[in-house]
C-alpha cells in the first residue's frame, strides 16, 4: 500500500527539510508535486547541479532534499563525491528504481537498475529502501535524519508505486527577462586572474561571500589573501554558480559573488538558466576566461566563439555586463553591491599564473565550517 505523501512531506518539514532541488522521475512525481506545492523547490537542468544546489543551501543553514531518477545519479557522482564528500556537506536524498529487477520498464534502465545500490555503496553514501508502509517509513526518517545531523548523506530507494498521488498545484511559471546588457565596445587589456581577484578580495565586506572555481581560481584567490568569507572548491567543475544558487537563496542578506572559469562554465552551462529563472538578486557571476583549461596543461577552450553576454542575457539574468578592465570591475561590483540584481559579469584575462603557486593549507571541510560560522555572524 503506498505511503501518504502529504503526511511523509509534513513530517520531513517538521524535521526541518523544507528546500528540495532536483529532477523529475515518474516514480517521484507526487513527492516532487507535494515539493512544489509545500516547500521551496529548484528545479534543476541536471542533477549534477542540483545535489550543488542543495550543498549551497546547507551552507546557507537549510537542511535540503536532493530527488532524481536512477539514470540521472551518474550525472551527480561528481558533486556527490567530490563537494558533498569532500567538504562533508550531507544531502537527504531520494532516488527512484528504475529498471528494477522483474519489472517491466524502458530498456535503457535494465543496467541502473542493477547497480543502483552498488552505486551508493561505491561512493560510502548510507541508503535504505524506502517502505511502503507509512508507519515504518517514518521511523526510517527518523534514522535518516540523524545521519544528516552527524554531517553524512542519506540516501533512500523508492521502487514504483511507494507514494500516494497527490496533485500538482497551479504553478505560475515567470518569464525572466534581461533589464541591462552591456556589450565590448573597447578593447580589452586581459589582467592576470590573480590581479582580479585581488581586487575582488580587497572589495570585501563581512556581508560578501567569495565562491571560487576548482582549480587555480581557488588557489590563487588563497594565494591573494585568506578571509572566512571564501570558499575554495575543488572537484565537482562546473558547479560552482548552482552551489552559490542554493547560498543565495538561503542567505538572502548575503552579497554571493561566484567567481567562474571558461572551462567549468562550459562544463554546465545549462545552469545559468536556472540561475536566472530564481534571480536571487544577492549573486555576482563572474566568468574569468583565458581560452584554456590551465590547470590540466593549457589545453583551448571552446569559448573564443560565444558570445557570453548574449547568452546570460538571454536566459534572463537581471544585468549581463561585458568587463573590458580592473576599473570597470571595481565600478560594477560596487555598483551590483548597492543596487542589486543577478550579474553576470565577463571578463577576458591573460593565461598564466602565480610562480610556484601552493594549494590552501585549511583542509575543505575546514573552509566549510569556517564559512558556516562566518554566516552565523560567529567569524
Amino acid at each position: 500500500m503506498p505511503i501518504n505523501t502529504k503526511l511523509f512531506g509534513d513530517r520531513l518539514k517538521k524535521m526541518g527539510f523544507n528546500f528540495y532541488s532536483g529532477v523529475p522521475c515518474s516514480f517521484l512525481q507526487n513527492l516532487i508535486n507535494y515539493a512544489i506545492n509545500d516547500c521551496e523547490y529548484i528545479m534543476a537542468a541536471n542533477e549534477g547541479d542540483a545535489v550543488a544546489v542543495c550543498a549551497g543551501a546547507y551552507l546557507g543553514g537549510r537542511k535540503s532534499v536532493f530527488l532524481c531518477q536512477n539514470s540521472g545519479l551518474t550525472n551527480a557522482i561528481s558533486p556527490l563525491t567530490s563537494l558533498n564528500y569532500t567538504f562533508r556537506i550531507p544531502v537527504l536524498g531520494f532516488v527512484s528504481l528504475r529498471g528494477e529487477s522483474g519489472l517491466k520498464d524502458e530498456p535503457q534502465h535494465e543496467l541502473m537498475g542493477q547497480i543502483t545500490t552498488d552505486l551508493l555503496d561505491v561512493m560510502r553514501i548510507n541508503w535504505a529502501f524506502l517502505s511502503h508502509e507509512i508507519e515504518e517509513a517514518m521511523i526510517q526518517l527518523v534514522t535518516a535524519n540523524e545521519f544528516i545531523e552527524s554531517g553524512e548523506s542519506f540516501f533512500f530507494v523508492v521502487k514504483k508505486g511507494t507514494f500516494e498521488k497527490e496533485l500538482l498545484l497551479e504553478q505560475r511559471i515567470e518569464i525572466p527577462l534581461n533589464e541591462r546588457k552591456i556589450t565590448r565596445s573597447h578593447e580589452d587589456q586581459f589582467p592576470k586572474r590573480s590581479e582580479v581577484l585581488s581586487e575582488i578580495t580587497r572589495l570585501t565586506k563581512k556581508l560578501d561571500i567569495n565562491l571560487a572555481t576548482t582549480g587555480l581560481t581557488g588557489r590563487e584567490l588563497y594565494e591573494v589573501g585568506d578571509l572566512p568569507n571564501n570558499l575554495y572548491m575543488v572537484g565537482s567543475m562546473g558547479a560552482v554558480s548552482s552551489l552559490g544558487l542554493g547560498l543565495a537563496l538561503s542567505s538572502p542578506k548575503s552579497n554571493v559573488v561566484v567567481i567562474d572559469g571558461d572551462g567549468s562554465f562550459l562544463m554546465r552551462m545549462g545552469a545559468i538558466a536556472t540561475n536566472a529563472y530564481y534571480k536571487p538578486s544577492n549573486m555576482f557571476h563572474l566568468l574569468l576566461d583565458n581560452n584554456a583549461h590551465e590547470s590540466t596543461g593549457g589545453q583551448k577552450t571552446v569559448s573564443g566563439g560565444i558570445d557570453f553576454i548574449s547568452l546570460a542575457a538571454d536566459v534572463g539574468y537581471s544585468n549581463s555586463i561585458y568587463i573590458h578592465n580592473l576599473d570597470e570591475l571595481i565600478v560594477e561590483l560596487n555598483r551590483w553591491k548597492s543596487n542589486k540584481g543577478l550579474t553576470f559579469a565577463y571578463i577576458k584575462i591573460f593565461p598564466g599564473t602565480v610562480e610556484n603557486l601552493g594549494r590552501p593549507r585549511i583542509k575543505p571541510y575546514e573552509v566549510k565550517e569556517r564559512l558556516i560560522q562566518h554566516l552565523k555572524g560567529e567569524v
